[in-house]
């Protein structure tokens, strides 16, 4: 699986041969440095750039370009060099943007050298920087890891290498930048692509993507290789000099239609080898091809389109980031170009003030219709692929509408997520991608009955909100049973004064909970105290590798716990152990799943804080406070919706139940 890291993480590395992959919005420079162990450069002599590509070790681009691929060999690296600096540089040539804000994030991968993906990137919030330190590679006691590190230079590649104690930074930067330059202005633009005869698409999750020229073999479980897509350079409309790239970095453009033919003279016969050489090549198809679910990489089918579901995701974010972000830049053009032209008192009024004004504001609109163009495309086709993909996922990834569950049986294994909803942004409300969470759980789960700030909470009297967040705690129930095999989960209830009972009754009636839901002060002291111990147990069993020395009968499965109408019915010592649950409780297979309105307990204080942040919020409407860790969106989270008449939701319990009472003979 990849590692998607955010700023300042690190992750191992278990092989010394890697790739790096760089994608950008626009061409960017790539160069890498050797460092010692405080991260210090001795010389130019320890820089990869494009004049001198070539480093035992490392070897990068020679030019500017939108996708880079470093080769990085570790086990050939000097013993001295202790860290090795991967850079991005914009060119000084003033054919761009002069800063990495006005351009898209860009991503950066390392692949294996099977070409399996490890860790990927996406480097945000960056702003005035022209240069920036994208990743790091570090030895540490013997064994190399990489830290992602984002850290940008306003003062461009000259600061970057001057904070890395480059002696004449200055001068060296310019000499990069003038290499750079040089080899651009020698290289020969490249023919178009051959288009392949099926070209399947292919997204494997956080891949980052290959050169729209070539095709780079994927290593499946399978072993069927399939081209990896790459983002293929779109012009800019005509007048504009922006040089924004419009296209998706993992969507194919439509086929354009070639230009008129011009007649030309008849050339001499050539040789055999030669003519087919300069054969056309095949025609390309009328559009992309059409999706195909579990199209990811992955071991199993539940792996493929669990990975599947979350390129669909990131290419989501990533398209809605293009769009966002290209009209931002061309606004902020248009403001710049209309302040300039307000500095000239003579085009402050009369007719050449007003058409620079237009022209300027045409501009604008150019670049702004390109950019909703493109996302409209990439739409388009997630679109379709969520149309082919929904119908064809399992039941823990599925809705509860979906066919699926009428032939409904109780796993042998546990899948590797579950779904908690549905995500969508506000550019495509109809594409609902499933939010889906690893199992087991890392945090548990906390159902917000309180106002919110949707929409759809609005109109709701605190009352109706109560009831919608425990009808969604039991949903979210039933499907975390329906997900573990027989006997995997065992669920818990308190129900302090027997609020729930209604919403709970299901449970109760289908006897999947471990005992009735505990009521009142003394059974939420006695269920907390019990849950406790036994997380205590398993923790010092695990510290000291003796699961043989528990205690006879103790039950290892995994444990939910479902709190409704918190804080009542809560003391000091009963509120210390939930904290002690939600903190220490996932690394043993115990969860929590809260019901609850913060307000409720706003008599405690800052002492909670720490127990809501452990919990992934939920909701029981639309609320749109869900962010993504690459571009921060604020995604609209749909909790699952349950079919009016219940049979769904009745049939599985049976399911589940009738597993647990097998399981117990």
């Amino acid at each position: 699986m990849t590692a998607e890291l955010v700023r300042g993480q690190n992750h191992p590395l278990s092989h010394t041969r890697l790739e790096i992959r760089v994608s950008a919005g626009h061409p960017v420079l790539a160069a890498a440095t050797l460092g010692d162990e405080r991260g210090r450069i001795a010389g130019p002599e320890a820089v990869a750039h494009p004049g001198a590509a070539a480093l035992p070790g490392i070897e990068v681009s020679r030019q500017a370009a939108t996708v880079h691929r470093l080769a990085v060999d570790l086990a050939v690296v000097r013993d001295s060099v202790h860290r090795v600096g991967v850079l991005l540089a914009l060119p000084a040539d003033g054919s761009g943007p002069a800063r990495f804000g006005a351009t898209a994030a860009p991503v950066v991968g390392v692949t294996g050298p099977d070409g399996a993906a490890l860790v990927s990137y996406t480097i945000a919030g960056l702003d005035r920087e022209s240069a920036l330190i994208a990743l790091e590679l570090y030895r540490r006691q013997g064994a190399w890891k990489i830290r992602a590190v984002g850290q940008g230079y306003e003062g461009g590649l000259a600061a970057l290498l001057a904070d890395q104690g480059l002696p004449g930074a200055d001068g060296f930067a310019g000499t990069v930048l003038e290499a750079a330059a040089r080899e651009a202005a020698r290289a020969v633009a490249a023919p178009p692509p051959r288009t392949p005869q099926n070209p399947g698409p292919d997204r494997t999750r956080h891949a980052e993507p290959a050169p729209a020229s070539e095709s780079t073999p994927e290593s499946t479980p399978d072993s069927t290789p399939a081209p990896a897509p790459g983002p293929a350079s779109v012009p800019a409309p005509a007048g504009s000099t922006s040089g924004i790239d419009y296209t998706h970095p993992r969507r194919r453009p439509a086929a354009t239609p070639p230009p008129p033919a011009v007649q030309a003279p008849t050339p001499a016969p050539a040789p055999a080898f030669a003519q087919e050489a300069r054969d056309p090549a095949p025609a390309a198809p009328a559009g992309p091809p059409p999706p195909v679910a579990g199209d990811a990489a992955g071991w199993s089918m539940d792996e493929r389109l669990y990975n599947q579901v979350w390129g669909m995701f990131e290419d989501l974010a990533r398209t809605v980031a293009a769009c966002r972000s290209a009209r931002a830049f061309a606004d902020s053009r248009l403001d710049q170009e209309l302040d300039r032209l307000l500095a000239e008192p003579r085009n402050r009024s009369g007719a050449t003030g007003d058409a620079a004004r237009a022209g300027a504001r045409a501009k604008r609109d150019i670049l702004v219709a390109r950019a909703q163009e493109a996302l409209d495309r990439d739409l388009v086709q997630l679109i379709a692929e969520s149309e082919v993909v929904e119908p064809a996922l399992p039941p823990a990834y599925a809705r509860w509408d979906s066919p699926v569950w009428q032939t409904y049986r109780v796993p042998e294994e546990l899948p590797m997520a579950v779904r908690l909803g549905d995500l969508h942004l506000p550019e495509e409300p109809g594409l609902r991608v499933p939010f889906l969470a690893r199992l087991p759980l890392a945090r548990g789960l906390w159902v917000d009955s309180g106002r919110g700030h949707g929409e759809a909470a609005v109109f709701l009297d605190a009352a109706e909100r109560r009831r919608l967040a425990l009808d969604s705690a039991v949903a979210h129930t039933v499907r975390l049973l329906a997900a573990h095999p027989a006997g995997g989960l065992r669920v818990r209830v308190i129900d302090p004064a027997g609020a729930g009972a209604a919403a709970f009754a299901p449970l109760v009636e289908a006897g999947v909970l471990q005992a009735p839901p505990a009521a009142g002060a003394a059974g939420v002291s006695a269920t907390l105290a019990q849950l406790t111990e036994r997380v205590d147990l398993l923790q010092m069993a695990q510290r000291a590798g003796a699961a043989e020395d528990l205690p006879p009968g103790l039950d290892t499965s995994a444990q939910l716990l479902v709190v409704h109408d918190f804080p009542h019915g809560f003391d000091d010592r009963a509120l210390t152990r939930l904290r002690y649950l939600a903190d220490e409780g996932p690394a043993v297979g115990t969860q929590l799943l809260m019901v609850a309105d913060r307000e409720d307990a706003s008599a405690y204080g800052p002492v909670l804080d720490p127990l809501w942040r452990s919990l992934t919020r939920l909701t029981p409407v639309a609320d749109d406070h869900l962010a993504d860790p690459w571009v921060g969106h604020a995604w609209t989270y749909e909790p699952p919706a349950l079919p009016a008449s219940g049979t769904v939701l009745r049939r599985v319990l049976a399911q589940v139940a009738d597993a647990q009472r097998r399981e117990r003979l």
